[in-house]
């Protein structure tokens, strides 16, 4: 029986990579499925921070994901997997679509995103996901810290400094480095601290294009 799988992870811990993979399995066996992102760094593709891509359907706010896989098996006469990357910024409705693709259409669906936002909370993608999918698998592939402790905590920092409020989905410009993110254990995502006399490094977001506040 099909089944959805949430597979979930801090930044930089390889859920781009493992969906990547899983996708170039299936396909290599000769599966037929779909590719899926939203707000990917590149564009119009799933990519990994190893370098690695290959080319997606982005998933817009207002993407029946349903119908489109409906449409999708019509077009190429079966539709055995959906990998959807950067799931914890799809919708709830999307989420429930996907549910329905594995109980009515019988396709296999592999959701990869991120638990909680730089304030800490659920996205409600993520949220979703976590009610409705058959398995939830952390990513064991384990970031860390500054301080060498295993990293829960995505921290967003402005001009080196962390914060905590602000909009869900923000512009980052990579030549100025203004927004940054940064991975940290709870501790000192709660202290905000960036450690002693230590440079910040800036892992970018995966949504630099985006305009929207809403994404």
């Amino acid at each position: 029986m099909a089944s959805l799988r949430f597979s979930f992870g801090t930044m930089g811990s390889g859920k781009s990579t493992l969906a990547l993979q899983i996708h170039h399995n299936l396909s290599s066996r000769g599966l037929f499925g779909i590719l899926c992102s939203q707000l990917d760094r590149a564009g119009g593709k799933v990519s990994s921070a190893l370098g690695v891509s290959a080319d997606a359907v982005q998933v817009s706010p207002g993407l029946n994901l349903y119908d489109f896989a409906l449409k999708e098996k019509e077009n190429h006469g079966s539709l055995d997997y959906m990998i959807c990357d950067e799931a914890q910024f799809y919708s709830v409705d999307q989420i429930e679509q996907l549910a329905r693709v594995v109980d009515e259409i019988g396709a296999e669906v592999y959701a990869f995103g991120l638990l909680t936002s730089f304030q800490g909370e659920l996205f409600e993608g993520t949220r979703r996901l976590l009610e409705l999918s058959d398995e939830r698998i952390e990513v064991q592939v384990e970031a860390r810290c500054w301080c060498g402790r295993r990293a829960t905590h995505n921290a967003r920092l402005l001009e080196g400094k962390q914060v905590y409020d602000g909009d869900l989905v923000v512009v980052d410009d990579p030549e100025d480095n203004k927004v940054t993110y940064e991975l940290r254990c709870r501790q000192h995502w709660l202290d905000g601290d960036s450690g002693p006399d230590r440079q910040v490094i800036p892992i970018h977001a995966p949504h630099k294009e985006v305009k929207s506040a809403n994404g």
